[in-house]
């Protein structure tokens, strides 16, 4: 889906630098820190964009969200002001990676994503996108840690609803598609933004290339998973899969919600999907990737979506009511920490394997099959 640059990149510059000369000078963070400018003729080359959804505090030095272990370990030290979105952004200016934030839903992907592929600061037209974050895993499909690299993106919040205690007795749900009148009624209607189907051979690629890699582990969890005995894939050490994502700004739980998270990633996939993952932002990111690729800013093929389980979408203890499975977790997720060093793991290879080979992959998207030109 690739286009040439528009007029809409002297506009965006405009706007930009009527914000005040700081929201253009980036700050090299080392001992002889420097200011360097850049201007509308020498935008910054991207090769990689990281996106990242929350951090925990500060970006560096504590408990880590989803960016700190990448600003730390992938030499993400040189700082642009970025006003326009939710946290500033982070590069290595010799990898030419850079880190970003969205903030948590929907809502705040999609501006975040914008603003960034309209920022003529950087040069994003050859850019990989690798979302990087944490998820609900499905207990049926992975255990705590497991990492799912998807090709399917469904909206959980697209549709109409009414109270299930409304609903007619024939139906399993209250949530029903746009423009239908019973719940996965066929044929499926217009795909409105309900769906994104990204990149499969990519992120083919990015399974093969990642799938064999040894993951860490955590005794305690280890410990708890022993007891999932209803759900051998929950009782696994950590693995890479292929497998969906779907995304909503509703934090939801539970076995009956999870049964209608199969069913929608199922219906709106048309049976090619697999619900795996439950987040918060994708379809957001998918979006405005969309939209930025029609205007010739971004590549809508160069998108990966990669999601490793902090915790589970139902209960898995036997007897556990789906409210105290919700609200056991306290204020975060017996498997944060593992979730997220997998997810830097798994995502830095991909990561360094772009760059180190970046005169290949510049301008040929990997794939299965080799590297195929666009």
């Amino acid at each position: 889906m690739k286009q040439f640059r528009t007029g809409l990149g002297v506009l965006a510059l405009a706007t930009l630098a009527g914000c005040g000369e700081k929201a253009s000078d980036p700050v090299v963070e080392n001992e002889a820190a420097a200011v360097v400018e850049v201007t509308a003729e020498a935008p910054v080359e991207v090769k990689v964009v990281v996106v990242t959804m929350f951090e925990i505090g500060e970006d560096m030095g504590d408990t880590a969200g989803e960016f700190q272990l990448w600003k730390e370990r992938a030499g993400l030290n040189t700082h642009y002001d970025f006003p326009q979105s939710f946290h500033d952004l982070y590069i290595n200016s010799e990898t030419g990676v850079l880190g970003m934030v969205t903030g948590m839903g929907t809502a705040k992907s999609t501006a975040a994503i914008m603003a960034l592929g309209l920022d003529p600061r950087f040069d994003l037209s050859n850019a990989y996108w690798l979302v990087a974050g944490i998820a609900g895993f499905d207990p049926a499909d992975g255990s705590i840690g497991s990492a799912a690299w998807a090709e399917y993106l469904v909206d959980g919040d697209f549709g109409h609803e009414i109270d299930a205690r409304e609903m007619p007795e024939d139906w399993e749900t209250g949530f029903i598609p746009l423009f239908t009148k019973e719940p996965y009624q066929k044929p499926n209607p217009m795909n409105q933004g309900e769906m994104f189907h990204i990149n499969g051979d990519l992120a083919q690629w990015a399974f093969d290339l990642t799938k064999d890699l040894p993951l860490p582990d955590d005794d305690k969890i280890a410990e708890m998973r022993s007891e999932y005995s209803a759900f051998p894939n929950a009782q696994k050490p950590p693995f890479v899969m292929l497998g969906d994502n779907l995304a909503g700004m509703t934090f939801w739980h539970g076995e009956l919600m999870n049964d209608w998270a199969n069913k929608w990633v199922d219906y709106w996939s048309e049976g090619e999907g697999e619900f795996v993952s439950s987040g918060m932002e994708d379809t957001g990111t998918a979006q405005a990737l969309f939209y930025l690729d029609r205007a010739g800013f971004a590549d809508y093929d160069r998108l990966m979506v990669l999601r490793t389980a902090s915790n589970f979408t139902m209960p898995v203890e036997e007897g556990q009511t789906a409210a105290e499975s919700l609200t056991g977790e306290g204020e975060d997720y017996a498997g944060l920490g593992l979730a997220l060093e997998v997810a830097y793991q798994v995502g830095s290879t991909v990561v360094e394997e772009i760059t180190s080979n970046w005169d290949t992959y510049k301008t040929a998207i990997p794939s299965t099959e080799g590297s195929s030109d666009e």
